[in-house]
Formats: C-alpha cells, sequence, structure tokens
C-alpha cells in the first residue's frame, strides 16, 4: 500500500484517506465561467502525470449530461448493459453515505480495499508531481481522475460517465472520444455558474458533444433544443430525440425507479445502450421498435437500483411492536421541474398507501426539507406544495433542517457530531416562505410569521422556531427524534415523511434511520 494508507486498522487507514480526499474541497466552483473553466486544461496535465492518456482514449464510454435525470439515465444504461453481459463501470456523483458508492463495477460499488489501493496510487503521484503552475487538482476533478484509474484498471468493457456539473468545463468532459453522447432534460439549475437561460445552459451541457459522435436527447423546451440543434450541427452530430418508453414494451413488469419521469429517463438509457451496442459491434437479437423490448434491456430497466431517488424507508423502532407507523419517502429533488415530479411520486405512493391499509391506520404527511442557500425556496416550495394539494395531499406540518454533513469534510463511516455554533438563519428563512405560502394557500394575505412562531430550546439547549404550519430544528437528529417521539405517542397514526430538497439531506437521513 501507498504513503497514507499503510498504517493503523482498517477503519483508521480509511478515515486517512478520506481527510486527504477532503482536502482537496475548495470554495471555488469547479465550473466558473470568469476563469475560463477554472484552468480547464489542467485536466490533461493531470491525465498526462497519472499516464491515462492512452487508457482512456481505449475506454468504450457513454457521457451523459443533463439538469434533470442524468443519474438515473446512467443508472438504468449501466443496468441493461451488464444484463447484456458486458462488464460495466459506473461514474455518478453525489454520494450519500460514502464515496465509493461513485465508483460501481458490474453495479456494486467498489470495494474498500480496490479504493484505498487506486486512491493512493492517484493521489501520491499527483502529490509528488504538483507544483504551483500544477496544483493538486480538485475534489471533484480528483473523483474523475480516479475514476478513469479504476476502469481502465479494471478494464471493463463500457464506462458510463455522469457530469457532475455543466458539460463543458466539467472534469469528465477530458473525454475525446465517447461512443455516444446523451443529454437529459434541461431546467434551470446552478444558473450563478451556467447561466440563466435554457439557451445559455443548453450551451454549457452540449459541451460534451464531440466531432461526429452520435449523441441522443429527450424532448426538450424549443429554445434548449434550438440550441443543442446548433452546437451538434456545428459538430456534425447525428442528435436524435429518444422518446419515453411505453410501459407495455416491459412485458407487464415495472421499471425499478418510481416515477413517471423515469419511463424518459429509460427511453434515454435505451437509445444511448442500442446505439453503444451496435457502434461496439455487440449485435442485438430480435429487437424492434414497437414490441416488448429485448430481455436483457427490460431485466435491466426494472431491476436498476439508485439510492435517494424515489425511495422508501421504513423505520424500525425497537421498542414498537407494529412496524411503519413511521415511514420516509426520500428524493433528492432540487430544481422546480423536479420537485414537481417528486411531489407527483409521493402523491401517488401515499394514496396507494391509504387505500391498502385503509382500515388500519389514519396517516399524516409531514415534509422534511432543507436546499442550498444557492437555491431559490420561492421557486421549489410552491411547486412543491401545489402539487401535492393537487392530489389531496397536504403536510401537517413542515420541519426545517440544517444538513449534517459539512461541506468541508467528506462523510465518513462515523456520524458527524452537530455543530452547537450552527446558523440556523437559512432554515428560518425556509420557514417564512413555507408559513407565507400556506396562508396565501388558504386565502389569506402572507403575514409576518415571526409574530405568530414561539421560541422554544431544543433537546439539545438550542433556540428553534416553532410556528403552526412548521418548526425549525438545530439539527437533524433532533428531527428525527421528534418524528420517531410523535409516532410512539399516536400508534393509530401512520407518519409519512417526505425528505427532500438536497440529496446531501436524503443522504444523512439515510445514514441515520438504516441500520
Amino acid at each position: 500500500m501507498a504513503k497514507g494508507g499503510s498504517m493503523g486498522s482498517a477503519a483508521d487507514r480509511y478515515e486517512s484517506t478520506l481527510d486527504a480526499l477532503s482536502s482537496l474541497i475548495t470554495k471555488r466552483s469547479r465550473a466558473d465561467k470568469s476563469n475560463k473553466g477554472d484552468r480547464f486544461d489542467l485536466l490533461f496535465d493531470y491525465l498526462k502525470i497519472l499516464e491515462l492518456e492512452d487508457a482512456i482514449s481505449q475506454l468504450k464510454i457513454i457521457h451523459v449530461a443533463g439538469t434533470k435525470g442524468k443519474g438515473s439515465t446512467c443508472t438504468f444504461a449501466e443496468s441493461i448493459l451488464r444484463n447484456c453481459g458486458v462488464r460495466t463501470g459506473l461514474f455518478t456523483s453525489p454520494h450519500l453515505i460514502d464515496v465509493r458508492e461513485r465508483f460501481r463495477l458490474d453495479g456494486v460499488e467498489i470495494c474498500e480495499e480496490k479504493f484505498l489501493e487506486y486512491f493512493w496510487w492517484c493521489y501520491n503521484r499527483l502529490k509528488e508531481k504538483a507544483s504551483d503552475d500544477v496544483p493538486m487538482p480538485t475534489y471533484f476533478r480528483f473523483l474523475a481522475l480516479l475514476a478513469f484509474k479504476i476502469f481502465a484498471a479494471e478494464k471493463v468493457d463500457v464506462a458510463i460517465l455522469e457530469v457532475g456539473l455543466g458539460g463543458r468545463f466539467d472534469a469528465t468532459n477530458v473525454v475525446q472520444a465517447p461512443i455516444v453522447c446523451g443529454v437529459s432534460s434541461l431546467g434551470y439549475d446552478h444558473m450563478e455558474i451556467l447561466g440563466n437561460t435554457l439557451g445559455e445552459i443548453a450551451g454549457e451541457k452540449a459541451g460534451i458533444f464531440k466531432h461526429e459522435i452520435p449523441a441522443f436527447t429527450v424532448p426538450q423546451p424549443d429554445e434548449a433544443m434550438q440550441v443543442l440543434v446548433e452546437k451538434a450541427s456545428k459538430l456534425n452530430v447525428n442528435l436524435q430525440v429518444a422518446h419515453p418508453i411505453d410501459a407495455s414494451s416491459l412485458n407487464g413488469l415495472k421499471l425499478a425507479l418510481e416515477g413517471e419521469h423515469q419511463y424518459l429517463n429509460a427511453g434515454l438509457a435505451v437509445a444511448l445502450c442500442t446505439a453503444w451496442l451496435q457502434r461496439t459491434g455487440h449485435p442485438i437479437g430480435n429487437f424492434n421498435q414497437t414490441g416488448p423490448l429485448p430481455e436483457p434491456f427490460i431485466k435491466g430497466l426494472t431491476t436498476a437500483s439508485l439510492q435517494g431517488r424515489a425511495q422508501i424507508v421504513h423505520d424500525q423502532f425497537t421498542d414498537i411492536e407494529s412496524v411503519g407507523d413511521l415511514v420516509f419517502y426520500l428524493d433528492g429533488a432540487h430544481s422546480p421541474e423536479s420537485m414537481e415530479a417528486c411531489a407527483r411520486w409521493f402523491s401517488l405512493c401515499t394514496r396507494d398507501d391509504k387505500q391498502t391499509n385503509e382500515k388500519t391506520k389514519d396517516t399524516a404527511q409531514i415534509l422534511l426539507f432543507n436546499c442550498m442557500s444557492v437555491r431559490d425556496p420561492q421557486l421549489l416550495l410552491p411547486r412543491l406544495m401545489r402539487t401535492c394539494a393537487s392530489h389531496g395531499v397536504r403536510f401537517k406540518k413542515a420541519l426545517f433542517v440544517p444538513n449534517i454533513s459539512v461541506y468541508h469534510k467528506v462523510g465518513s463511516h462515523t456520524l458527524p457530531t452537530v455543530d452547537p455554533q450552527v446558523d440556523l438563519s437559512w432554515q428560518f428563512a425556509l420557514q417564512r416562505a413555507w408559513e407565507n405560502l400556506v396562508q396565501s394557500d388558504k386565502g389569506g394575505e402572507a403575514s409576518n410569521t415571526d409574530q405568530v412562531c414561539e421560541e422554544v430550546k431544543d433537546e439539545t439547549g438550542m433556540s428553534v422556531r416553532s410556528c403552526k404550519n412548521s418548526s425549525v430544528f438545530s439539527s437533524l437528529p433532533s428531527a428525527i427524534n421528534w418524528l420517531r417521539d410523535t409516532a410512539q405517542k399516536d400508534r393509530f397514526v401512520r407518519f409519512q415523511v417526505l425528505v427532500t430538497g438536497s440529496l446531501h439531506l436524503v443522504g444523512d437521513v439515510l445514514r441515520l434511520i438504516k441500520k
């Protein structure tokens, strides 16, 4: 084992590795247009240092950008090709619990031993050659380089790469000759980096197109589609629109990932896999556009798994006989469009649950929410509340919490301690937005919510605020404890908690409720 990973217990070695990875996190954006992509050209220096240039050129890559659905599309594509008998490598982001989730080999996250071996192989070589001109790569760039090293060393047949942010200046875009490219649904997100119009955002995403390499997208708003077509035309790219798959093509089975929008992502994955198989000389038996999909495609689409997207987890109390009094519905939606899709999924799930358990339990819906401060709650929360209301779902209470994940440290096996000095001003702002929304929804005018809220001390002794329709908690564990206490006090109600707004929040909740 290389430096940094050779001493102490396995847990200590892993912790020291995460510390080294955390040291690469900077506050600067990884796609800042003001400095031409934060010196994107440095990535080619890193490839030279790691002797990965030839290895990358030999990888048979599927490269996917997009605002929404790119992670689901990549997950479907990996599962389809794995079921076609292909050795797969999948690189996605972010991770929810453990950084190793970002690197999947044949559908399974990389084992700790291999992760440590490849991590230190890359880290030590880059550290040795680091200089003022070629500094250590930033966090996401290092992870992308590590993915290339892993996939090359493990000799995967296909490497499926999800763009981290944007496309043009994303670390994954060092790829010069992928087999096929994809652009999933486009919408407004990361506008402080990618631009204020759909056209500007589409231009950044289309930055992954390569000369004469085929590409697929899904139906897009006109403004975005126009830019994608223009960019494709300049590079002589055959850009085709992949349409949602028909449920009947699955031979009576269901997509593994929940939600109507997943049929769109599945359609894009099918198009990408079909093109990849054809271009790499893998014949596809009995495939026609109208009937059922080929068997490996069906199996891939109906068995794929992706944590934190439309995921349902039952919280199991040790001192309660009945199971399922507290159910978490987790979805990392964080754009207006994905918030709407999340709300539809939650509403339909809770309705089905109510029909199934009608005779045994009443239900109460609770929202557990946080989003990053670069996002606009005035765009997210109304979409969520109104879409749920249109399906007859109204939240009994909304809980606003800070994330546990501290952004300067990569999460480890142990849960981080709660920061006693945590700043809750953003959570109070979210709460005000929610209370005003509830008020206006009932026909009243937005009021000063501070007047109808009371300051109370939570279990940590911190001052938090409780209002009629919402509460702010100083920590996520406090909110989970409150939910568990509430469920224990009222055993005749099933509490259905929607966790959304941030994949970081979803990951933190999973770490607390999964044994």
